[in-house]
């Protein structure tokens, strides 16, 4: 595992294990693990599964740095897949690095397995270009004209996971 994910990962440990330890909607049945991390456009992606959420990051790498964003500022960057809004995170454990919220809360894993296993599904969807994006979205949209959960629409796998990403 590359350095920098190392620290994201060992930072996120530590918040755990302090910051977050009161906190209600914690799924103790996960734990702070940093999934699939690769190499891409000069810097690091992946997602980090933890017991509160699981986000997409985009760490720096060695032949490209990532800009510190405010609070209330977001980027928005291109993957295959379409463009994702992410917001800084500034930890001093960990530097400057940008993260997509995606899940949060995660009580809805059973096991921390299920949990990296959508982490892998949400980077294999990343990298793939998107071609039925419009077709979930309206999908979900018609349903919930018409008052029914989006958990009776037909969906693959894959279409369940780009959920958090439709709202561009």
């Amino acid at each position: 595992m590359n350095g920098v994910v190392q620290k994201l990962e060992s930072a996120f440990n530590e918040i755990a294990r302090t910051r977050m330890i009161e906190v209600p909607i914690l799924n103790s049945a996960l734990r702070v693990e940093a999934v699939g991390f690769r190499e891409w456009d000069g810097r690091w992606i992946g997602v980090l599964v933890t017991p509160w959420m699981i986000n997409l990051f985009l760490l720096p790498g060695q032949k490209a740095t990532l800009e510190p964003l405010a609070l209330d500022e977001n980027k928005m960057w291109t993957f295959p897949s379409g463009d994702y809004v992410f917001m800084g995170l500034n930890e001093p454990a960990i530097g400057t690095c940008h993260m997509c919220s995606l899940i949060s809360p995660v009580l809805e894993f059973g096991t921390h397995d299920e949990a990296v296993a959508v982490a892998q599904e949400i980077l294999m969807g990343l990298f793939s270009v998107q071609a039925s994006k419009d077709d979930l979205a309206t999908r979900i949209d018609e349903a919930r004209l018409k008052g029914e959960a989006i958990s009776q629409q037909n969906m693959s796998r894959r279409d369940f996971l780009r959920m958090p990403f439709l709202g561009e």
